[in-house]
């Protein structure tokens, strides 16, 4: 292990099911979060249980953008089978933008906006049939999670349509000896990609427990939910998993996203995922 850590979040959602995954590997240890509707559970694993060569493995669970192996069983949790993905949608380009050239506390990227879910898995005695639902995935490295943030994930839509998919944060971050707030937001809809981001001149206009409001140029995308108060989850601090912040993985949220005044689009999910830091 060295001094950081590393993580990805793969996402699963179908018929009102929600189970977030997150391997990976801290300081000390190797891990895998597993994130349901009702709560959510750390499994520790040695340092040496860890791998990459292009598949991600934890112990004896396989993880990539191609689908994932679980044979999980530990801490009252026993969880196995195996997800295919299929028709991933990559950004364009480094979420990072120009910061990826620097040492940043937390690096982010986005793998897959959307993709179709194959497979099922058991978990505790409970068939979970993925199959036709929708997935995401997402990753973090560095040292530590931002002191201070909002972030939220989106692709499931209480009309239906599959044609949208938003994920967004704000964070102080520290750099070079200062700190600043910035933001990065892909919104994805009916094939198109846009990108706001603080390199790209976005700036937060509103942020509040309940409230996120972005804007750049003519672009503005808005996240509202309700009170929550999630799940509490491992985060890494100073490269090792000892802090706890809270995520609603499967909450009620509206988006609405705007260019030069008019609404593209003006959505309500009972699926998203959501995480505030003050």
């Amino acid at each position: 292990m060295n001094n950081g850590f590393e993580g990805f979040y793969f996402k699963h959602q179908a018929d009102g099911m929600t189970l977030a995954l997150i391997p990976g590997r801290s300081r000390r240890e190797a891990f895998i979060q597993v994130v349901t509707n009702d709560r959510a559970y750390y499994l520790p694993y040695a340092p040496d249980a860890y791998g990459m060569d292009g598949v991600m493995r934890v112990g004896d669970s396989r993880f990539s953008a191609d689908g994932i192996q679980l044979n999980i069983a530990d801490r009252g949790l026993t969880l196995n089978g195996s997800v295919r993905y299929h028709g991933l949608t990559p950004i364009r380009g480094d979420i990072m933008g120009p910061f990826r050239f620097f040492p940043m506390e937390c690096r982010h990227t986005v793998v897959s906006m959307r993709h179709r879910l194959e497979g099922a898995l058991v978990m505790n005695g409970r068939t979970l049939d993925f199959t036709g639902g929708t997935g995401y995935i997402e990753g973090d490295s560095g040292r530590s999670f931002p002191s201070s943030y909002t972030w939220a994930q989106c692709n499931s839509w209480a009309d239906g349509d599959s044609d949208s998919s938003v994920m967004v944060s704000a964070a102080r971050i520290p750099f070079m000896g200062l700190q600043f707030w910035g933001c990065i937001a892909v919104v994805w809809h009916k094939g198109r990609e846009y990108r706001l981001a603080t390199y790209r001149g976005a700036r937060i206009l509103e942020r509040s427990p309940r409230r996120l409001a972005i804007g750049q140029g003519g672009m503005r995308l808005t996240v509202e939910v309700p009170e929550h108060a999630g799940h509490g989850l491992r985060a890494p601090d100073g490269g090792d998993m000892r802090r706890t912040i809270h995520e609603s993985p499967d909450m009620r949220a509206r988006l609405v996203f705007s260019r030069n005044g008019a609404v593209v689009f003006d959505r309500v999910s009972d699926h998203a995922s959501y995480e505030y830091v003050q």
